[in-house]
């Protein structure tokens, strides 16, 4: 059985439909457990693999059952089992929302006939984008451990699955994805030189720019514009909000670009098709 004949049984059969949306919740929230060690330690030079899962405060080794995604921190009241400090709910909402978004994907791929591809370019996508957000706003960085495997995966996936791109060339859609990475990337870096040189300081950092080129590899080029557009313009409505109602963000001159990028490329993931008729009727 090949997958678009899987896909045909999604959109078809309720039960095969069903099936699929709760595998996708549960495998974004395992995902989003892994996601938070990516969130915790990329950022601090850490490694990913090893040591193994613990608590920050007082090393107390994680066990398997207080390692389940969502129902570990509930069940332990957000608090560690050993020392009973806090574990900062960031671990819940994190694998929440990678549940969520990966379910979404799923429902968003077979209700547009999208390619069964399209589903793994977006999962990737949506997991970095996550990711950045969290680090950005946490650190203020967005590491090149996130960025670079996204363009990556890109120029990886492309030439494997060129119908995600609408052709059935290989070598095409890999020019596809690496055009869009460097129309994309170019741009924004224009914007980040041109930035510095008006306002003598940065104005747009370089994480941002390889994130635009990570989302260029993974959502296409009309993608990333889309994103750049979006995400800025929820951060100029955002931002004044943000100094108004969070003490904290008062007396912040810069604005946090992630978070508000990572929104605007999931509304393209969810909308595309409509955005897409709103200018080509």
């Amino acid at each position: 059985m090949t997958l678009h004949e899987l896909f045909g049984f999604f959109r078809t059969d309720p039960r095969f439909f069903t099936f699929g949306m709760v595998s996708a919740f549960a495998l974004g929230c395992c995902i989003g457990s892994f996601l938070n060690v990516c969130i915790w330690r990329v950022p601090r030079g850490m490694s990913i693999i090893s040591p193994p899962s613990h608590c920050p405060k007082c090393g107390h080794s994680i066990t398997p059952l207080e390692n389940i995604p969502l129902l570990s921190w509930i069940f332990l009241g957000g608090k560690c089992s050993s020392c009973k400090q806090p574990i900062t709910i960031r671990y819940f909402l994190v694998e929440l929302t990678s549940g969520l978004l990966f379910s979404m994907i799923f429902l968003t791929v077979i209700v547009r006939a999208l390619p069964p591809s399209a589903i793994l370019f977006y999962w990737i996508a949506a997991s970095i984008l996550l990711c950045s957000a969290f680090t950005d706003c946490e650190l203020g960085i967005i590491p090149n451990e996130f960025t670079c495997f996204g363009i990556a995966m890109g120029l990886i996936l492309s030439p494997l699955c060129p119908s995600y791109w609408q052709v059935s060339s290989r070598p095409t859609a890999l020019l596809l994805c690496l055009g869009s990475i460097l129309i994309a990337g170019g741009m924004m870096a224009g914007c980040s030189l041109l930035g510095k040189w008006i306002f003598k300081r940065e104005a747009l950092g370089w994480g941002d720019v390889k994130l635009v080129a990570a989302a260029a590899a993974l959502l296409g080029l009309p993608g990333a514009l889309f994103t750049v557009i979006a995400g800025s313009l929820l951060g100029l409505i955002g931002f004044p909000v943000l100094r108004l109602t969070v003490r904290k963000y008062r007396h912040r001159r810069s604005l946090k670009f992630a978070p508000f990028l990572a929104v605007g490329g999931m509304v393209w993931i969810f909308y595309a098709n409509r955005l897409v008729d709103l200018v080509i009727p």
